[in-house]
């Protein structure tokens, strides 16, 4: 009986952290996918000197974040193995 316990705990405690760490790598990917897109933008306002409001930086920052939420989706709604 107490062998059963230990191997259910053990079972409830890899599952805890195989989730932990594949929420993490979502959570990190998000995080690059949005700096990306806000740092390529202002080097790309910087590139372009002609316009004097920060329009790539807002673009691309709006597309990063898009883009992150389109892949944390598809992440969660992928069927389990």
């Amino acid at each position: 009986m107490s062998e059963l316990k230990n191997q259910n705990s053990e079972t409830k405690n890899k599952k805890a952290h195989s989730d932990f760490v594949k929420y993490s790598a979502i959570g990190f990917q998000m995080i690059a996918i949005v700096v990306i897109g806000v740092v390529g933008g202002i080097k790309l306002d910087q590139w372009i000197s002609r316009i004097e409001f920060p329009l790539f930086t807002m673009l691309l920052s709006i597309l990063s974040v898009i883009l992150a939420t389109y892949y944390t989706l598809k992440d969660f709604i992928k069927p389990q193995k």
